[in-house]
């Protein structure tokens, strides 16, 4: 007797699990997700702007079609965010292993004054060896924070220092170069790799 209830309890819990799970990809991912047109990134062929890698080769919104790409603004001074949603994106690469092998992943800086491709370089090598950084002229920022849908703004602080608020979310896109989907900032595991799962098994129809 003991033992069913036991077995009960354990189905109830998985069920419940199971049930949440469910709940939170259909708001978050799936049919009853948001429509919301106008907040959602252009597709990458439609956007412009001329950049750096970390490494000073010149690259551009071109770059990131033909393959599934993952985009991320930030900067090297976040004390928070940044650190924490680029250790998660190490963490999904880590997960999906030679899958992602052929997959763009990408931090863009929001703070070029201080991100110089050297800096860029340095910290994205903290992290995942796939992670690029990118960095350029504040209007060519500005540019690609546009066609992303994204944001930024500089904050004054004490000291005569700044720093900056920025969109934190994760950004997907097929490799025909058309968004797919954003991950959260803070979402679970269990819902991010899913969703780049999905924009990397549509990189054989969205190739070019």
């Amino acid at each position: 007797m003991n033992r069913r209830k036991t077995l009960n309890y354990a189905f109830a819990g998985i069920a419940a699990i199971a049930l949440t799970l469910v709940v939170g990809w259909w708001q978050v991912d799936g049919p009853g997700a948001s429509e919301q047109t106008e907040l959602r990134p252009v597709s990458l062929s439609e956007m412009e702007f001329r950049l750096s890698d970390h490494v000073g080769d010149e690259v551009g919104p071109e770059t990131l079609i033909g393959r599934p790409a993952m985009v991320f603004f930030g900067f090297t001074y976040c004390p928070d965010v940044c650190p924490t949603t680029l250790s998660d994106i190490s963490g999904w690469l880590d997960d999906l292993g030679e899958e992602a092998e052929g997959m763009n992943v990408v931090f863009i800086t929001v703070d070029p004054e201080r991100d110089t491709v050297e800096a860029m370089a340095e910290y994205v090598g903290y992290f995942h060896p796939s992670i690029r950084g990118w960095t350029g002229p504040e209007e060519e920022i500005a540019r690609a924070v546009q066609g992303f849908r994204a944001r930024y703004e500089r904050v004054p602080t004490d000291g005569g220092d700044y720093t900056m608020n920025h969109t934190a979310s994760v950004f997907l896109f097929d490799a025909a170069g058309q968004f797919t989907t954003m991950i959260d900032y803070h979402e679970p595991r269990e819902f991010a790799v899913p969703k780049i799962r999905r924009a990397l098994n549509e990189r054989t129809e969205g190739a070019t």
